[in-house]
């Protein structure tokens, strides 16, 4: 555990690439076999799952520390972060150890299989043991709330030089549904066979945002276009008369999709597709909104699977006839998607976005302001003779969204935030007017500037009227601007309206809350957007 929290401390303390490759890489190449391993797990956000609640430690650590409950409590919104603030109060260690990462990951799982009553003295017993740093680790893998810093390519790169291995082939070893329960740190680095998890998707390659024109790409001739839909971004596998749906962020949801179970018999063994799984209506994509109703579910009603069919766009053939592809040029493999879903038909899940035609930029940009018409957000645009890449690269695929659309509006109440803004007022929630009245709609909490949110915090301290929590109502006064992506209905929210990444644009000082927009408004985006 000792070398992990040195690891942990010199990522932690830097902001520089370098640095941080170079711990990593050193680490990678000193520690015990499993402890590496559960290291990866942990970065590439394998957590163990939460052993104790949070209420409970809260209780256990004061006892400890001999404080009352209350004053736990206050310390912790002031921190920032409950297992920080449990391994800065709890009294010094009466004993050290130097068990590794992997022991204590074993007893996180004792902890977990034992009944409430029996977990108590393993954590005291832990906490008696464990540096104030080692400690707080211990904390944050014993709630499920580990994370840190790391990139998957920034870890795939310490990998590469500790190993030897070509970076974009760990970036591959990776993917998958594994865990250190279930494969070695030998077989899954540095085995030579990658087959033996048939449901082993590729890593994604991820678009730059054009910022402007497109007109410094070169010669329109030397790419394609389509839209960007509003989805989830996933691959479709099939492989040994199985199909596998994974998630952009790793998720294996198979069965959260049944629609798609038809692959097996649409495409040939050894095919893995990239592209979006959308809810589809006879008028094309659905609001995002109508999606999301579906992936949390566990159990899929009938009348769900109605209102919200799911179909999967493919823009991308990844692999076929078992041979990863990735290294062809974007046309061959577009071609080769169009040849395995010749057979597709409005009838079935899987469909192929036809590609854009475009004479040059001008003419494409003319088209780009119809998206939201074409219920999209935007345009990709993907060099014709590029490979398919692992992670987010700039040069060959480029996403030219629409500029977002904006309401102002006024912020009533305001949360501090955590970790190192813990002392700074973050979280704000925004009403709109509605007669006299001010509806809340939206919560923000990016878009500022570190010193405007040093200044609106100044602010929110003397301006508060009413303490909920950590929550404050405050004097109705300033005026921001809200940008977002989407609109849609919401019977959760008071004002009828849920907008989708909601940010804070700009302080509009200029305005006062006369000036504000209105429900009226919001209902008049949600008839053209939603």
């Amino acid at each position: 555990m000792k070398a992990f929290a040195t690891l942990f401390n010199r990522i932690d303390q830097t902001t520089r690439t370098t640095v941080k490759v170079a711990a990593l890489a050193e680490y990678f190449a000193t520690a015990p076999e499993q402890d590496r391993l559960w290291t990866i797990a942990l970065f590439s956000g394998r957590r163990p799952k939460r052993a104790v609640t949070t209420t409970r430690l809260r209780e256990w650590a004061a006892e400890r520390a001999g404080l009352p409950l209350w004053l736990v409590e206050e310390a912790y919104p002031v921190v920032g972060d409950l297992a920080e603030t449990i391994a800065l109060i709890l009294p010094p260690p009466t004993r050290t150890s130097d068990h590794p990462l992997t022991h204590w990951i074993t007893v996180l799982k004792e902890i977990a299989a034992r009944p409430e009553p029996e977990r108590k003295p393993l954590v005291l017993a832990a906490w008696e043991q464990l540096t104030p740093t080692e400690r707080f680790l211990f904390n944050k893998l014993m709630t499920g709330g580990f994370r840190i810093g790391v990139s998957q390519k920034l870890m795939t790169r310490a990998l590469a030089e500790a190993t030897g291995k070509e970076a974009s082939e760990l970036a591959h070893r990776l993917m998958g549904n594994w865990t250190p329960d279930t494969v070695s740190f030998h077989d899954l680095i540095l085995g030579d066979d990658l087959g033996g998890d048939l449901s082993r998707p590729y890593p994604f390659y991820l678009a730059h945002a054009i910022e402007g024109a497109p007109d410094a790409l070169g010669s329109p001739q030397e790419w394609s276009a389509e839209w960007k839909w509003d989805g989830i971004r996933g691959q479709l596998i099939v492989r040994n008369r199985q199909h596998f749906v994974w998630s952009r962020g790793e998720e294996l949801m198979t069965d959260r999709f049944p629609e798609l179970a038809r692959a097996v018999d649409l495409l040939p063994d050894g095919t893995v597709l990239d592209g979006e799984i959308m809810a589809w209506d006879e008028d094309g994509p659905m609001p995002f909104n109508a999606l999301q109703k579906r992936i949390g579910r566990k159990n899929l009603p009938k009348s769900l699977l109605r209102q919200a069919p799911v179909v999967f766009a493919a823009y991308d053939a990844l692999e076929w006839d078992g041979v990863d592809r990735r290294d062809q040029p974007y046309s061959t493999r577009r071609a080769q998607l169009e040849r395995l879903l010749a057979a597709a038909t409005t009838q079935h899940a899987l469909r192929l976005p036809p590609l854009i035609a475009f004479d040059d930029w001008p003419d494409l940009a003319r088209i780009r302001t119809t998206a939201r018409d074409n219920r999209a957000e935007g345009l990709m645009l993907k060099r014709l003779d590029s490979p398919y890449l692992a992670g987010r690269r700039k040069g060959d695929w480029w996403k030219w969204k629409l500029d977002p659309l904006t309401v102002d509006a006024v912020m009533i109440y305001a949360q501090s935030g955590h970790g190192r803004r813990a002392n700074l007022f973050t979280d704000f929630t925004f009403a709109v007017r509605d007669g006299d009245d001010l509806v809340p709609f939206t919560k923000a909490y990016s878009g500022l500037t570190d010193v405007e949110f040093r200044e609106i915090t100044a602010w929110v301290r003397r301006n508060t009227l009413q303490r909920f929590g950590p929550v404050r109502q405050v004097t109705p006064e300033h005026v921001f601007e809200i940008a977002f992506e989407g609109i849609h209905a919401s019977p959760r929210h008071k004002s009828g309206i849920a907008l989708r990444f909601p940010r804070m644009s700009r302080w509009r000082r200029d305005k006062p809350v006369s000036e504000a927009n209105t429900l009226d408004d919001l209902k008049a985006l949600l008839a053209l957007y939603g």
